[in-house]
């Protein structure tokens, strides 16, 4: 699917991909309707914002320090960090919607209460976030895009990476888990083009992975298929 209205002045973006999908359950509509936009730090889509006024990272965390990740799926490891690091605030960018209202339930249970969500384009995130804000990012499980001709809408790619490491802190860490070979070779390829340093002495396999990782259904559904979860730290510089 590709996103092909914009509002005038707004750059031109394709977004490649699914906003819904089909069985969404009346509990997750119910999610979305009750408890999205208190969640959601508005002022993200050109719609919102055709001026791009800067987020107020501070209204919305305090001081707490700021973390990101991109493409949260289902939420499992969005509400794992959350609920791990109560005094961390964390922004999530998600455009499926159905995605959206499963973290949602998961934050219900959770009850944590250090999230922002984004549910659209991180690129329109990265637009309106200030310089150097976030201290660590995570890139979990992003579309493979398999197809060597869609390989240029990958998330690893100059158009996602250079405002990337505008919102990073000098030092911060983005970590990239990946069951795809091919997004390994295309990840180590591109990040380190664009301001970052790979920690090879930190790569990790699903057998030793971060010590503060937890598995998601894209993990478990890699392994059931045969494939091996990589995980890949760099530094921004």
């Amino acid at each position: 699917m590709t996103q092909d209205k914009h509002p005038s002045g707004a750059p031109w973006r394709n977004f490649y991909g699914r906003f819904k999908g089909k069985g969404m359950r009346a509990a997750q509509q119910a999610y979305l309707d009750e408890d999205l936009a208190a969640l959601s730090p508005g002022l993200v889509t050109w719609e919102d914002n055709p001026d791009r006024v800067p987020l107020d990272l501070q209204s919305l965390f305090g001081d707490r320090q700021l973390w990101l990740e991109i493409g949260f799926g289902g939420g499992e490891h969005f509400v794992h960090m959350a609920g791990l690091y109560p005094d961390v605030g964390i922004i999530g960018c998600e455009p499926y919607i159905n995605g959206v209202a499963m973290l949602l339930g998961k934050i219900r249970k959770a009850g944590v209460d250090n999230i922002t969500i984004h549910p659209g384009d991180a690129r329109d995130l990265f637009d309106v976030v200030p310089d150097e804000s976030f201290s660590k990012v995570f890139l979990n499980y992003p579309d493979p895009w398999p197809k060597k001709r869609h390989h240029r809408r990958r998330f690893v790619t100059p158009e996602h990476l250079e405002p990337l490491h505008r919102v990073m802190k000098p030092g911060a860490e983005l970590r990239v888990a990946t069951d795809i070979p091919d997004y390994v070779r295309q990840t180590l390829e591109q990040v380190p083009r664009h301001g970052f340093e790979w920690l090879a002495e930190e790569a990790a396999d699903w057998r030793d992975p971060w010590s503060d990782w937890t598995s998601t259904r894209y993990e478990q559904k890699a392994l059931r298929e045969g494939r091996v979860p990589h995980y890949l730290t760099f530094r921004r510089v």
